[in-house]
């Protein structure tokens, strides 16, 4: 358990590097203290790995017809989502929410490919390997 305590800060450093990024080339998003960028970097992954699953299942064949290009909205709309739940995070609309939100994923892409590397001891385990059991 402690062996994803590193891939998991690691993922939320990124996290929020990539919003303080956005922060400072969009006008329309705005945090009023490094708590609320924290938090919503947090917030933000949260909503990602609980959230955005399941709208992605249930908006299904919107996104085939638009060729996945309806994945973005989905990712505006988690951080619009992060923006209301978190005092001090305040994005001004949807379109900034959009490019913002594709901003972020390139952001935290690239680094994420730098820092972690993709290797598999910076993975994190969602189950247990095959033959292993989690205590």
């Amino acid at each position: 358990m402690l062996s994803n305590l590193t891939p998991f800060l690691l993922h939320w450093a990124i996290t929020s590097f990539s919003l303080w990024l956005t922060s400072h080339l969009f006008k329309g998003i705005r945090f009023d203290n490094t708590g609320a960028l924290v938090v919503s970097a947090l917030l933000l992954g949260l909503a990602n790995a609980v959230v955005r699953p399941l709208l992605v299942v249930l908006t299904l064949p919107l996104t085939l017809i638009t060729f996945g290009l309806f994945l973005l909205v989905i990712n505006a709309l988690m951080l619009l989502l992060v923006a209301k739940l978190v005092d001090g995070f305040k994005v001004d609309g949807f379109w900034t929410a959009l490019w913002a939100s594709l901003l972020i994923a390139l952001v935290s892409l690239v680094l994420g490919a730098f820092v972690l590397g993709g290797s598999p001891e910076f993975t994190i385990e969602t189950s247990p390997a095959p033959g292993r059991v989690w205590l």
